[in-house]
């Protein structure tokens, strides 16, 4: 009996000696950080000393990317290792309605996160850590909480995409953050979840642990305590990083990232805890309520909810064991691949079919393993305005091709990380090898495909029978023409190409003549080219106007033309002439009724 205890007793002592050696795992995930909002990413407005220094600590990715433009695909594809149109989750939850003004209806996504599916979380639990879950979870509401996935406790995390509050109490009139229910008032929500990531590490600082600290920061609205919004003077300035409660919000996220690390180190853990921070999207760079934009991500084009590089590079940094110090990597990773990376670094393996590779040798400074491309799928309208699309980067090649009419953009990122430059022209078979190599993924995958809209009725008149054409309905054509929703812009500009033409679809109720005037804009200098309007059969001359800048716009009023019924027509802006660089921005185009 004595020898079967001492057996016993001898292999409980070296299973806690082996639980204590293996590596405890922290991921701090960012809500809409921006890829240039962190000092080490090149901010020279945010003030982040804690995320500075972990950098220098631990490895800095420059090419790390998020696996959707929006949030809650992002995360179940962190969670699970799987891309998001694996999981049939492409937009957040539950997702942004049909609208009459969208060409195609979004397929069906699932409103929550499948119980079949394994997270990080179940792996690490059944293997004996800790787990738990502190912040926006935003992957299912009842029966769907982060405990039904492997967390053995929950703070914070609900269906909410956005807090309740970022001030408590943290509470509507209905129901409270889980959690969260005792606070004093006026506690800030993100200084909060700091608190409670510090107390979940004191809890468990004796046996390995996993810690998944989502913030809500720095999501909508905008919020933060005035002492901090104090110390950026200023005001908001459109085309650049100066809004100043985001920079208060973005403080006080570093600080909670520092709180982590101190307590690492207080408790001397350090040495054995890997810990990840990144981002679920890109910055929120265009007009989306009151005290937005939230940043802006130059030089990278756009921001969250669009498939360009601001919408999807993110900010990655890790440090821990095994981890080359103060060092970057240019290696191209995504969100999915920190599940097989995570698990491999605490001796376990991924289980069943994932998308995501190991880096365990990019952490540890070595050859990067071999992948072939990263994909996206996003068959959504986002809030922000941008559209169904796919994308796909291989090498330093990206193609992003467009589910309303397949248009699709090439550009080489090594020379023109902003996508400026659209090769599509230049590199035809490029771009049908990469389609065709982004459609097959889509099937091996099971992605939905977005389908026509029956309801469809696009730039339906006003009551008083105008119809104003927004430079953001517009369908391009051509190589350069595109959108810019920034909220200085909002136009359609880069018309350096006298190929490209603008098109809209518009909807007419009522039979008679209309006058038609374009909104236009056009730098010193640059005035002179001639542009064809071409709208029911009829067509219409101007020669662009010398505005004196083609962010000012005046009002041209182009002549009148005739409808004889009611129904759905095209509008084709065509330059005939480019006289200079570019021949024109334009913001909008209105028919009003002629008197």
């Amino acid at each position: 009996m004595r020898a079967v205890l001492a057996v016993l007793l001898a292999f409980f002592l070296a299973s806690s000696v082996h639980a204590k050696e293996r590596l405890n795992v922290i991921v701090i995930l960012a809500d809409d950080l921006g890829w240039a909002d962190l000092e080490c990413y090149g901010s020279k407005f945010h003030r982040t000393p804690a995320l500075d220094a972990m950098a220098k600590s631990g490895l800095r990715f420059t090419n790390a990317y998020a696996s959707a433009p929006v949030c809650s695909p992002t995360r179940a594809a962190l969670l699970t290792g799987k891309t998001p149109a694996r999981l049939g989750i492409t937009d957040w939850l539950p997702g942004h309605a049909v609208e009459p003004g969208h060409p195609l209806a979004r397929p069906a996504i699932g409103q929550h996160l499948s119980l079949e599916e394994v997270t990080l979380a179940a792996v690490l639990k059944k293997a004996g850590y800790a787990t738990g879950h502190i912040g926006k979870w935003h992957l299912g509401g009842k029966g769907y909480e982060p405990e039904k996935f492997g967390f053995s406790t929950n703070v914070g995390g609900d269906h909410s995409g956005s807090p309740l509050s970022y001030f408590a109490p943290f509470r509507t009139k209905t129901r409270t953050m889980p959690g969260l229910e005792k606070a004093p008032d006026g506690e800030y929500l993100t200084d909060r979840l700091g608190a409670e990531a510090e107390r979940f590490i004191d809890t468990n600082k004796d046996r390995p642990f996993f810690l998944h600290l989502a913030h809500y920061g720095v999501h909508l609205p905008m919020r933060a305590p005035a002492k901090l919004v104090e110390k950026y003077p200023g005001k908001l300035t459109f085309g650049s990083q100066s809004n100043p409660i985001y920079a208060a919000m973005l403080e006080s996220l570093d600080t909670s990232v520092g709180r982590v690390l101190r307590k690492l180190d207080a408790l001397e853990l350090t040495d054995r805890t890997l810990v990840v921070f990144t981002s679920d999207n890109g910055g929120l760079s265009v007009i989306e309520g009151p005290n937005t934009p939230a940043t802006i991500n130059a030089p990278l084009r756009e921001g969250k909810g669009y498939l360009y590089e601001g919408g999807i590079r993110v900010p990655l940094l890790i440090r821990g064991p095994g981890v080359a110090k103060a060092s970057t990597s240019a290696v191209p990773v995504v969100s999915h691949d920190l599940y097989p990376t995570l698990l491999a670094a605490c001796g376990l393996k991924a289980p069943g079919k994932i998308d995501g590779i190991d880096l365990s040798s990019v952490l540890a400074g070595k050859e990067a393993p071999k992948r072939e491309a990263i994909h996206w799928h996003y068959p959504h309208y986002s809030n922000q305005g941008g559209k169904p699309g796919g994308a796909i980067r291989e090498g330093n090649l990206k193609l992003i091709e467009f589910y309303e009419d397949g248009r699709r953009e090439l550009f080489d990122l090594a020379a023109d990380p902003g996508e400026n430059r659209n090769l599509a022209a230049d590199r035809p078979q490029v771009v049908k090898r990469l389609a065709a190599r982004l459609e097959a993924w889509r099937k091996e995958t099971g992605a939905r495909m977005p389908k026509a809209n029956p309801n469809y009725e696009p730039n339906p008149p006003a009551s008083d029978g105008s119809i104003t054409l927004h430079a953001r309905t517009a369908r391009v054509t051509g190589t350069q023409l595109r959108y810019e929703p920034l909220p200085h812009k909002e136009t359609l500009g880069y018309w350096v190409d006298a190929g490209d033409t603008a098109i809209w679809q518009l909807t007419v109720k009522k039979a008679g003549s209309y006058r038609l005037a374009v909104l236009q804009g056009c730098g010193t200098g640059q005035g002179g080219s001639v542009v064809e309007v071409e709208v029911a059969g009829q067509t219409l001359k101007f020669t662009v106007q010398d505005t004196g800048g083609f962010q000012k716009f005046v009002p041209r009023d182009i002549g009148t033309v005739k409808i004889a019924a009611p129904g759905r027509y095209t509008l084709t802006l065509k330059p005939r002439t480019k006289a200079k660089a570019a021949v024109m921005d334009v913001r909008r185009v209105v028919l009003r009724p002629a008197k």
